[in-house]
C-alpha cells in the first residue's frame, strides 16, 4: 500500500520570525541605497490609477507586504558631453538592483515566507498603453517612505533626488510599514528646472506626457521599432535597403543587446533637479545653467505657479494635484526640505574641511 504524501515536504523550511529592522539591514548589507516597506493592504487600497490598478492582489492573493529598494544612479555620469555614459550606467545600476533583490527574496524564502522580486522595467499591456507596469515603483516608493512625487512625477528621494532606479520585493511576512513622507520633497513650480530642461516639453503640471518623453527618453524603444517596421513595410525596395544599414536599426540592435537607447536615454530632468546632496556635491556646478530654457519655458512655469496659488485659495481643480494624487506629491507642501540639506551639507563640508586643516596642520 502507497504512503499517503504529505502536503509538506520534510524538507520545507519553517518559518522564522523576521522583523522590519532586520529586512531593512539585511537589504542594506546586500548592496542596496535605499529601502522601505510598504503594506499590501496599503497598496491595494491606493492603487495610482484605480481604472487601472496597479495592485499587488491582482499579482499574488497572498501578498502581505512589500519591500522597496532603491539603487542610486553615480552622478559623474551626468557630468559627461553625452547622454552615453548615463544610459549604460541605468543598465548596470538595474543589474545590481535586480540581485540585491533576489538574494533578499531568497533569504526570506530560505527562512519560511514565500517571497518574489517584480520586474522594475515592465509594460503591462492588459491595463493600458505606454509604460504602465503590474506595479509602479515610484508609487511603491512613495508608500514606502522614500520620497515624494515630483513635478513631472518621478520619484524625488531627500537622499539621491530622482537618481535612483527602484523595484519591489513581494512577500507574504507581515512586515511594519514606514510612513509616507507627507512634505513635498519637490520645490516645485518656483524651481521648475525639469520643465525648462525636458527637450520634449513633456512636463506637465505634477504630470507628464509619457508618449511625448519616450521621443527622447526610449529613442529606440517598442513604439520607435513598431514605427519604423511600419516604414519599412510601405518603402520601396531601395528605400528599404537604406533602412537596412539606417542608424535606427544599429539602434535597436544595441537596445536589445545591454539596454541602451531602450529607456532611460534622456537624463535632462534627472540631472538638472537640485534635491539631495549628490547635486549638492557633484552637480550644482556642471547643471547650474539649463540650456534648453526658452522665454516661453519660463512663461510656463509661472503659469503653473499662478495655477498653483488659485488651486490652493479653492480656485481651479489640478488634476495632479487633486484630492488622490495629493498623496503621493506630499499632502503638506513643500516646507523648505532641500534649503534645509543644503544648508546642513554645506554645515557639514566645512566642518571636514576644517578638519583636514587641523589634521595638516598637525603633520607640519
Amino acid at each position: 500500500m502507497a504512503t499517503p504524501r504529505s502536503a509538506v515536504p520534510p524538507d520545507a523550511p519553517r518559518a522564522v520570525p523576521i522583523d522590519a529592522a532586520h529586512v531593512k539591514a539585511r537589504a542594506r548589507a546586500l548592496g542596496a541605497d535605499l529601502v522601505g516597506i510598504a503594506s499590501a493592504a496599503t497598496l491595494n487600497a491606493f492603487p495610482p490609477d484605480p481604472r487601472w490598478p496597479q495592485t499587488p492582489e491582482r499579482i499574488s492573493p497572498y501578498c502581505r507586504s512589500v519591500i522597496v529598494i532603491a539603487q542610486r544612479i553615480p552622478v559623474g555620469a551626468f557630468r559627461c558631453r553625452t547622454n552615453t555614459p548615463v544610459q549604460y550606467m541605468d543598465m548596470l545600476v538595474l543589474r545590481k538592483m535586480d540581485k540585491v533583490a533576489y538574494r533578499l527574496a531568497a533569504e526570506l524564502e530560505a527562512a519560511g515566507h514565500p517571497s518574489f522580486v517584480t520586474a522594475s522595467q515592465e509594460t503591462e499591456w492588459t491595463l493600458k498603453r505606454a509604460s504602465y507596469g503590474r506595479l509602479s515603483t515610484r508609487h511603491l516608493g512613495v508608500e514606502a517612505g522614500l520620497g515624494t512625487l515630483g513635478l513631472e512625477v518621478n520619484i524625488l528621494t531627500p537622499e539621491f533626488g530622482p537618481r535612483v532606479y527602484l523595484t519591489g520585493i513581494l512577500t507574504e511576512l507581515e512586515l511594519e510599514p514606514d510612513r509616507r513622507i507627507t512634505e513635498q520633497v519637490c520645490i516645485g513650480e518656483s524651481c521648475s528646472r525639469c520643465l525648462h530642461s525636458c527637450p520634449a516639453d513633456a512636463v506637465l503640471h505634477w504630470g507628464i506626457s509619457k508618449r511625448d518623453c519616450a521621443t527622447e527618453a526610449q529613442e529606440f524603444g517598442f513604439a520607435q521599432i513598431a514605427g519604423f517596421f511600419e516604414r519599412f513595410i510601405d518603402a520601396d525596395p531601395a528605400t528599404r535597403q537604406a533602412m537596412v544599414v539606417s542608424r535606427d536599426l544599429f539602434g535597436f540592435w544595441q537596445g536589445l543587446l545591454r539596454v541602451v537607447g531602450s529607456f532611460g536615454d534622456c537624463p535632462r530632468c534627472l540631472a538638472v533637479c537640485p534635491v539631495g546632496n549628490d547635486y549638492h556635491a557633484h552637480l550644482a556646478g556642471p547643471q547650474k545653467e539649463i540650456p534648453e530654457k526658452t522665454p516661453e519655458k519660463a512663461a510656463l512655469a509661472r503659469k503653473y505657479k499662478a495655477d498653483r496659488a488659485a488651486h490652493e485659495a479653492g480656485g481651479a481643480d489640478l488634476p495632479g494635484l487633486s484630492e488622490w494624487n495629493r498623496r503621493w506629491v506630499g499632502e503638506d507642501g513643500y516646507q523648505g526640505m532641500v534649503a534645509r540639506q543644503l544648508q546642513a551639507f554645506k554645515a557639514a563640508q566645512r566642518e571636514r574641511e576644517a578638519a583636514l586643516a587641523a589634521a595638516a596642520g598637525k603633520e607640519t
